[in-house]
C-alpha cells in the first residue's frame, strides 16, 4: 500500500554536471512532479522555467559550512528512505511532516576531473572536492530503489521520462538504475581512495585495492569463439593520460577482437621502446620482424623480410608518424616468400597519422584496423590474473641504457656487435620465455619463443636466422643453464659473433670458457626479462 498523497510527487535534483538538466527539469515539472533542488542547481533549473523549491525551504536550515551541509537532514534523508509499503514509516514521515521523494537525480563532484587536470591541484582542493551529501542521497535512494527512482547518468533521463509517462511498474528498471548508481558512487570512491593513499603512503601496491573499470565495447567473442568477451578500459587515476592500446583512436576496419587487442597491445609495447624510427610486425604476441632505420620505409621491409611467413596477417606497429609515402609501401609491399602476394595486416598502429597517409591505408581493405596510440608510460603497476586473485608487479621498463653490460669473456665485442647485443636485448624482451633473439644491424634476423627448453628457442632462431646468423648478436632472456653440447656451444658454432645473457647460473663458467674456446664475446646483464 502506498500512503503518499495523489499528485504530491517529488523529485530531487542536484547535479555537479548539468548537461541536459533543463531536459530533465521540464519533463519532470509535465510530469507533475514539485522539483526540489539546490544551490547552482536550482538556479540553473529556475533560468530554464522550471518552479523550484529549495533545499533549505524543505528542511528549514540553511545551507552551512561552505556548502558541505545542505541535503544531509532528516527532511531529505526521510522522504528518501522511508518504505511506502511500511504503515510506520510512512506515519512517521507524517508526524514530522516529511514528503516522500520519488525520483532522486543526482550526480557528484568532478573529483576525477580535478585531480586529472592539468597541473594538478593542492591537498586541501582535493579534499573539497570530496562529495559527502551527493554519495549519501544516491545510495539512500538506490537502496530504496523499489520506491524510488536514483539517475546518476544524463544518458538515462529519457527512459526515466518514458518509464514515467507509461506508468510503468517495472522493477527490473528500477534495479538497474540503482545497480548504475551505486557502480557509480563505487568507481568514485575507488578514485578517492586511491588518491588518498597516493597522498598519504604512496607505495604502489596498498593493502587493499580497487580497479575501476568501464566497459568500452562487448567483443563477438573472446580467445576462441565459444567464449564471450568484453573490453574494459581502467579508470584508475594512476591510468589517466598515460597512453596504451586501451585508449587508441581506430580510424578503420573492423571492430576490434579480444585478440586484436592482445596483439596490438604487444606491437605497441614493443614499438615503443625503440628511440630510433622502427617497425614492429607481431604474431600472437610474439614479435616475429623488428628493424630500426633512418628511412622508416626500409625499416619496414626489413622487419617484414625477418619473418614474411608469420608477418602475413599479423598486426605492424610503427614508432614514427605514417605519411603518404609510407602508407604506400604498406599497402603495396609483395611478400619476400613469393615476390607477389600483396602483404596483408589485422592491424596498424601508429603514434599519428598524415591526412594523405589515413586515406591511402583505408584503401588498402575494409577490413584493416588502423589504430593511432599514445606512447606507454613508465612505472605502471602491471596486473595479471590467476585463479582466485591478482598478481601485480612493476612494468619491465628497463632499456639498455639502464644497465650494464659487463664483458666476461677474453674477447671485447667491438661497438657494433655491442650496439647488436643491446638492440636484440631490448627484442628479446618482448618474447615469451624460453626466448632467444638474433640480430643483426638494427634487425632481428630470428627468433625462438615460448619453448621449455632454451635448446630449442636457440635452434628456432637460428633456422630463421639462417647463414646471416655470423657474426650477429644473440640475446637471451635468462640465463643458459648449461655451456658445452648445449645452447651455448651450438650458438658459438653457428658463428655468432656476440651473446648477451643475464648470468647467474652456477655453471656461468663453462658459459665462459665455451665462448673463449670459440672467440665469442660474453657479455652478462645481470637482468633477466622472462615473459610468461
Amino acid at each position: 500500500m502506498c500512503y503518499s498523497e495523489p499528485g504530491s510527487r517529488q523529485a530531487l535534483i542536484s547535479l555537479s554536471d548539468k548537461k541536459d538538466l533543463a531536459f530533465v527539469g521540464n519533463g519532470l515539472q509535465e510530469l507533475g512532479f514539485t522539483i526540489v533542488s539546490t544551490g547552482g542547481t536550482a538556479a540553473a533549473l529556475e533560468s530554464a522555467g522550471v518552479t523550484v523549491t529549495k533545499v533549505e525551504q524543505l528542511t528549514q536550515f540553511p545551507e552551512m559550512l561552505d556548502g558541505r551541509v545542505k541535503t544531509l537532514h532528516p527532511n531529505v534523508h526521510g522522504g528518501i528512505l522511508a518504505r511506502r509499503d511500511q504503515k510506520h514509516h510512512m506515519e512517521a514521515l507524517n508526524t514530522h511532516g516529511i514528503g516522500t521523494f520519488d525520483v532522486v537525480v543526482v550526480n557528484l563532484y568532478p573529483f576525477y576531473d580535478k585531480v586529472t587536470s592539468t597541473g594538478g591541484i593542492g591537498f586541501e582542493d582535493g579534499i573539497e572536492n570530496i562529495d559527502i551529501g551527493g554519495p549519501a542521497m544516491i545510495r539512500a535512494a538506490a537502496k530504496n530503489h523499489k520506491d524510488v527512482l536514483v539517475v546518476v547518468d544524463s544518458e538515462d533521463y529519457p527512459a526515466l521520462l518514458e518509464f514515467l509517462k507509461g506508468n510503468q511498474e517495472d522493477q527490473k528498471f528500477r534495479l538497474k538504475l540503482a545497480w548504475k548508481a551505486f557502480q557509480h558512487v563505487a568507481s568514485y570512491d575507488s578514485a578517492v581512495s586511491e588518491w588518498l593513499w597516493k597522498q598519504s603512503v604512496g607505495d604502489k601496491f596498498p593493502p587493499s585495492l580497487t580497479v575501476p573499470l568501464s566497459l568500452k565495447s562487448s567483443l563477438r567473442y573472446g580467445e576462441n569463439p565459444h567464449q564471450k568477451a568484453a573490453f574494459y578500459v581502467d579508470k584508475s587515476l594512476s591510468e589517466f593520460n598515460t597512453g596504451g592500446i586501451a585508449t587508441a583512436i581506430q580510424h578503420h576496419g573492423k571492430e576490434m577482437s579480444y585478440n586484436n587487442y592482445l596483439d596490438a597491445d604487444a606491437a605497441w609495447n614493443c614499438v615503443c621502446e625503440f628511440k630510433n624510427p622502427t617497425c614492429v610486425v607481431v604474431k600472437h604476441t610474439n614479435p616475429c620482424g623488428v628493424a630500426s632505420r633512418d628511412d622508416i620505409l626500409e625499416a619496414y621491409r626489413l622487419a617484414v623480410k625477418g619473418d614474411p611467413v608469420s608477418a602475413f596477417g599479423g598486426i605492424v606497429a610503427f614508432n614514427v608518424e605514417i605519411d603518404e609515402a609510407l602508407a604506400k609501401e604498406i599497402r603495396e609491399f609483395r611478400s619476400p616468400t613469393d615476390g607477389e602476394t600483396r602483404m596483408f595486416y589485422e592491424i596498424v598502429v601508429a603514434p599519428s597519422y598524415t591526412e594523405k597517409g589515413l586515406e591511402v591505408l583505408r584503401g588498402k581493405s575494409k577490413t584493416l584496423r588502423i589504430l593511432e596510440a599514445k606512447k606507454n608510460e613508465t612505472g605502471k603497476l602491471s596486473l595479471r590474473q590467476v585463479g582466485g586473485g591478482w598478481l601485480a608487479q612493476d612494468s619491465d621498463d628497463l632499456t639498455p641504457q639502464d644497465i650494464q653490460f659487463s664483458v666476461v669473456s677474453e674477447k671485447a665485442p667491438q661497438d657494433s656487435e655491442l650496439h647488436d647485443a643491446e638492440f636484440a636485448w631490448l627484442c628479446v624482451k618482448h618474447v615469451k620465455s624460453n626466448a632467444i633473439v638474433i640480430a643483426k644491424d638494427k634487425r632481428m634476423l630470428g627468433m625462438g619463443s615460448g619453448q621449455p627448453n632454451r635448446v630449442e628457442s636457440l635452434r628456432l632462431a637460428m633456422k630463421k636466422a639462417g647463414d646471416e646468423v655470423k657474426g650477429a648478436a644473440l640475446a637471451s632472456d635468462a640465463f643458459f643453464p648449461f655451456a658445452w653440447k648445449d645452447a651455448v656451444e651450438e650458438a658459438c658454432e653457428s658463428g655468432v659473433g656476440v651473446i648477451a645473457e643475464p648470468g647467474g647460473s652456477i655453471r656461468d663458467k663453462d658459459a665462459i670458457d665455451c665462448c673463449n674456446k670459440y672467440g665469442v664475446s660474453l657479455l652478462f646483464t645481470n637482468v633477466r626479462h622472462f615473459r610468461h
